[in-house]
């Protein structure tokens, strides 16, 4: 837990982090309660949690099993990317618990409680946000904080830096030295801090946040008293005068009027308010999540909602993205890998929760009868965290001369040399199914290459998904801004993105053929990546039959739903005669490969295989594969090039001119001689981990790592040389090579 001293705040805070640029800008106001579901567009959320929520009846002591409640909504928003900020009384409910026992039967003042109250009021936020894995940090302030204009810029400084470490900070005013409120007191246009309703008003405003939810014991605002036959107002505008309110609170300060002053006044300055019950069940989830729950503040001629520009939503979370991946440029190659080291150190630092989360997902899974090829490439497990972690340290290790390297240096002329040099491609948009694992290896590869990382996970995933997201903000917010690497949440937003193209420079899909084969037809933006993973084993003539079975077997078995398993054997048809051919089959049989012959295999009437495979350029991705029989090396290379996908096939063959041969004329991304299918892999090839596999024939092809990720620019270094010095003469050409 941290505790804030403002006033002293500016001279520790650390200088690395200009938070303030991050946040600078505020969205228009939030008109509709639909915008409220889209983080992009209501991002950063104040909630006030009023005293007659967080106390209890006899005002001794807090309200634990709704304060359970609300942490437990809180901790969903932020795995939800939102970053909250919460305002929240009890310190005097919780002091005037302790020291009732021993000042029975006397008045306690309520600055003695507060002072008491507040340490373990904040304890036991503490304890339960911890649950969920969250870090608070308690801030107190006073109304002249907000007057006092150095003190308020290192409030805002605070609040900034702490949110970019997705810390919630829990601000309380200070009650122990603030003076009784005075009536109508106005600072200069700021609404004098009277109550957690006006403190929860300021903080907004003053923070730029997109939404105040005010809680408190009723419904949200009557036209008049409920007791009086007052109406609930699902929306309203902020005007005063045909209000009638009833009494204040009986355990705080403020009663509806503060709240409608406190609204109003925070709506009239650009933030979106929702006055509601506490009381309701799920009530801050069911505010963000759009529903109709209390009182909506909107202009009264915005009170139709107007429909929703999703493409205007996620273009701004782009454009986000993108300012931050130019800081990630200016971080420097040492600040980068200090980003992906500790990343590493979380994945095995916090293996419970991540397996926790996953395990929620894999519930989910076989609840909805997901195809077993789905359910293992969703799972996690320890041994995957450490191998994942491995990898993201070998990216940090081997990412310092990645940007700015120099490819080529000319002088095109005495005195004018040209190099060209790498630089990040821009901003990524990574979308994959089923496969947590990949999201930390895509953001580390992203960080290492200064590129802007927008993920897409799938529904499937999303609890692994948002918890391992949640520790990439984490290892970002250490050194840099964590919109960096951003996670997209809906389908619709997906949809969006596609045709950003002036915001997005690549798409990288890694999934199913679907998959790929609908962003390839939506996009206005180039994808690359592979539709199908049809690998084959070429078993030659001149094979070690003992090697080809080991091959075979680990090609198949080793991970069977991985786009560079074997999913075609094909066997030269001189084993058949020599029993080879059903050694292999009675291999991968008592492995628990269920096998379809091919045609020609089948018209052999062989008898090893009494199923026929359906089609040659089938995708199994379980353990079962098909077997065709080849006459030779030109019949097996026609074969691949007819059905295959391009992706990876190996050759086993002791015969050094065959093998050879094979790797030149097979064109695919990946071709081997003697060894598994299963090595086309970015961390087996040393590349640390990849963003995907390619089979395209631009820019990066087979395992892309980081590399991948990069293209290039072009500097020139002058001194007053123009065209037209060359077209007249008076200067020549020299193009000599420096490097």
């Amino acid at each position: 837990m941290l505790s804030s001293s403002l006033s002293r705040w500016a001279a520790v805070a650390r200088p690395t982090l200009a938070i303030s640029r991050y946040y600078a800008k505020q969205p228009p106001i939030i008109s509709t309660r639909a915008e409220l579901k889209y983080p992009p567009r209501c991002r950063r959320v104040v909630i006030k949690m009023g005293s007659a929520l967080v106390t209890r009846d006899d005002e001794c002591g807090l309200a634990l099993g709704r304060l359970g409640s609300y942490v437990e909504q809180v901790a969903e928003l932020w795995r939800n990317d939102r970053e909250v900020i919460l305002v929240t009384s009890g310190a005097v409910a919780f002091g005037k618990q302790l020291l009732k026992n021993k000042f029975y039967g006397h008045g306690i003042d309520p600055r003695a409680s507060s002072a008491v109250g507040q340490g373990g009021l904040i304890a036991t936020y503490d304890f339960m946000f911890q649950q969920y894995g969250i870090q608070l940090a308690q801030v107190l302030v006073s109304k002249n904080d907000f007057k006092d204009p150095n003190i308020l810029k290192n409030l805002q400084d605070t609040l900034s830096e702490l949110l970019a470490m997705r810390i919630i900070p829990i601000i309380n005013e200070n009650d122990v030295i603030s003076p009784p409120a005075k009536e109508n007191a106005d600072l200069d246009g700021v609404i004098s801090v009277t109550d957690n309703d006006s403190l929860a008003a300021n903080v907004g405003v003053k923070m730029n946040a997109n939404l105040v939810m005010l809680l408190t014991d009723v419904d949200g605002i009557y036209d008049r008293p409920p007791s009086d036959g007052g109406a609930l107002m699902s929306t309203y505008g902020g005007a005063t005068k045909d209000l009638v309110f009833g009494e204040g609170s009986k355990v705080g300060r403020g009663g509806m009027a503060s709240k409608v002053d406190a609204a109003s006044w925070a709506f009239h300055k650009g933030v979106a308010v929702v006055v509601a019950s506490g009381l309701r069940p799920h009530c801050i989830t069911d505010i963000i999540g759009g529903k109709d729950v209390g009182t909506f503040f909107t202009s009264e001629s915005q009170v139709e909602p107007p429909a929703i520009d999703s493409s205007a939503l996620v273009a701004n979370q782009a454009a986000a993205c993108r300012d931050a991946g130019r800081r990630l440029l200016q971080l420097g190659p040492q600040g980068r890998a200090a980003v992906i080291n500790r990343l590493a150190d979380l994945l095995t630092e916090r293996a419970d929760g991540i397996l926790s989360a996953n395990k929620k997902d894999l519930l989910a899974a076989e609840k909805a009868g997901m195809s077993g090829v789905l359910v293992a490439r969703l799972g996690l497990t320890t041994s995957k965290l450490e191998v994942l972690a491995d990898g993201l340290r070998q990216i940090a290790s081997t990412s310092e001369n990645l940007l700015g390297r120099q490819l080529r240096e000319t002088e095109l002329a005495d005195g004018l040399v040209l190099e060209q040099v790498t630089v990040p491609l821009g901003v990524l948009l990574v979308i994959f199914e089923s496969r947590p694992d990949a999201l930390p290896q895509v953001a580390a590869l992203a960080i290492a290459s200064g590129n802007g990382l927008l993920l897409k996970g799938g529904k499937e995933a999303l609890h692994s998904n948002q918890y391992l997201h949640k520790l990439v903000q984490e290892a970002l917010a250490e050194h840099t801004d964590p919109n960096a690497v951003s996670l997209v949440t809906t389908r619709d937003e997906v949809s969006a993105l596609l045709g950003l193209d002036e915001h997005i420079d690549l798409i990288i899909p890694r999934g199913s053929n679907e998959l790929v084969s609908h962003i390839q037809r939506e996009s206005t933006i180039p994808v690359m990546g592979h539709a199908d993973g049809i690998c084959h084993t070429y078993v030659d003539a001149a094979a070690d039959i003992d090697k080809a079975v080991k091959i075979v077997i680990d090609a198949k078995t080793d991970y069977p739903a991985a786009c560079n398993a074997m999913e075609t054997l094909l066997v030269h048809e001189s084993h058949l005669a020599s029993g080879n051919a059903a050694k292999l089959c009675a291999a991968l049989e008592d492995a628990g490969v269920t096998l379809y012959a091919g045609p020609r295999l089948f018209e052999a009437d062989s008898g090893l295989i009494s199923q026929t495979a359906i089609s040659l350029s089938h995708e199994y991705g379980k353990m079962a594969c098909a077997v065709e029989l080849v006459s030779g090396l030109d019949d097996a290379v026609n074969h691949i090039h007819t059905y295959g996908s391009s992706h990876t096939d190996v050759i086993v063959t002791e015969d050094d001119a065959t093998a050879e041969a094979f790797l030149d004329q097979v064109d695919s991304a990946c071709v081997f001689r003697n060894t598994s299918s299963r090595f086309a892999d970015g961390f087996r090839f040393g590349l640390g981990a990849e963003v995907g596999i390619s089979t395209s024939r631009l820019h990066a092809r087979g395992p892309v790592g980081v590399e991948g990720l990069l293209t290039t620019k072009w500097r020139l270094r002058g001194e007053d040389h123009t065209a037209a010095d060359f077209s007249s003469g008076e200067r020549s050409f020299t193009h000599k090579s420096l490097k």
